[in-house]
C-alpha cells in the first residue's frame, strides 16, 4: 500500500466493463428486442401505466439526498422559524 491508500497500479474495472459482463449486456439486449417484437401490442398498452408508475417511483429514488427526516439534526434549519 502507498502513501494515497492504493494497493495496485490498476483498480479492477467493474463487473458491466468486463467480457462476460458485455456479453450479458448484448444477449439482454436481444433479448429485448425479440420480447417487444413479439408483444409490441401488450407493450404498447401498457405505456401510459408504465409512466404512471415511474412517477412515485422516481419521487422515492430522487428525494433520497436531501435529507428528510433528520429529526435532532434539522430541528433549528429549515421552515417555520421565521425571521425574528
Amino acid at each position: 500500500m502507498d502513501r494515497t491508500g492504493t494497493v495496485g497500479a490498476e483498480a479492477k474495472p467493474s463487473w458491466w466493463r468486463t467480457r462476460a459482463g458485455v456479453a450479458v449486456i448484448g444477449f439482454a439486449l436481444i433479448a429485448a428486442f425479440y420480447v417487444l417484437r413479439e408483444h409490441w401490442g401488450h407493450a404498447f398498452g401498457a405505456l401510459p401505466y408504465l409512466i404512471l408508475l415511474a412517477c412515485p417511483v422516481m419521487h422515492l429514488f430522487m428525494h433520497h439526498g436531501h435529507g428528510h427526516g433528520g429529526g435532532e439534526q434539522n430541528a433549528g434549519l429549515g421552515r417555520g422559524n421565521g425571521a425574528k
